[in-house]
């Protein structure tokens, strides 16, 4: 299992995604999770990329370009050597029923179908409330179980929606190949070790999993350099 961070951590430290991936190389990270090139050209972040040493874990994309700028996309992201596409996410009104639950899988099924052809697959990557009740399950459950897409599990947001991110993993078996390893105090997001999440835990957990990345996230740290640095370190002592 390898480790990578999602940029968006890093996104108010407004530099240029070459600039980044710098940073991020200066790091025991191995990889990164793109969340969008800030306008930079595809072969430029390709070359940083190379001269961190660094590869592309994933990209998060919005539905909005998968759906309606479809070729585009996925030419940017081959040129980065970059096959796995993640959809971050679905507001609620997709998750309010059961049948707006089953639609949302079967939309997603049918970008991951399309994604395939390409040589690219497609994640989903939750928040807390893909959890929501929807009958005798949760959305979250009828994603899992009327698709076989992989997830993208967020430890962090699954604390706050109080489930147990160890026990998703478990049934996630071969479909979790990248988990964001994110910690909360309550819904908050903090440090890693700061908050709920049993980090220990559910790394454990991914590994037995077959999980292929441990990305770290912080959604809105107070010093994103120190974050950075923090969250490297503390993953690697997980992972070691």
């Amino acid at each position: 299992m390898r480790s990578a961070i999602q940029l968006y951590t890093l996104r108010e430290l407004d530099e240029p995604v070459p600039a980044l991936l710098s940073r991020v190389g200066e790091t025991a990270f191995d990889g990164v999770e793109f969340a969008g090139l800030g306008g930079a050209d595809p072969r430029e972040v390709r070359r940083a990329l190379d001269d961190a040493g660094l590869d592309a874990a994933a990209a998060h994309v919005g539905i909005e370009a998968l759906e309606n700028d479809f070729e585009a996309t996925v030419e940017t992201y081959r040129r980065l050597e970059c096959d796995r596409l993640v959809v971050p996410y679905l507001d609620e009104p997709h998750f309010t029923s059961r049948d707006r639950a089953t639609e949302t899988a079967r939309l997603l099924a049918e970008i991951d179908a399309r994604l395939g052809e390409r040589g690219l697959g497609l994640a989903y990557h939750n928040h807390d409330h893909e959890f929501v009740a929807v009958g005798d399950a949760t959305a979250y459950d009828l994603l899992v179980g009327e698709t076989d897409l992989d997830l993208e599990l967020d430890a962090g947001w699954a604390t706050a929606a109080g489930r147990e991110p160890a026990e998703l993993l478990g049934r996630l078996r071969d479909r979790a190949p990248l988990v964001h390893l994110k910690d909360v105090a309550g819904d908050r997001p903090v440090e890693l070790g700061d908050g709920d999440l049993d980090a220990e835990r559910c790394v454990r957990a991914a590994r037995e999993a077959g999980t292929e990345w441990l990305v770290y996230e912080h959604d809105d740290p107070d010093d994103p350099e120190a974050s950075l640095a923090r969250g490297a370190a503390g993953v690697a002592d997980l992972l070691a």
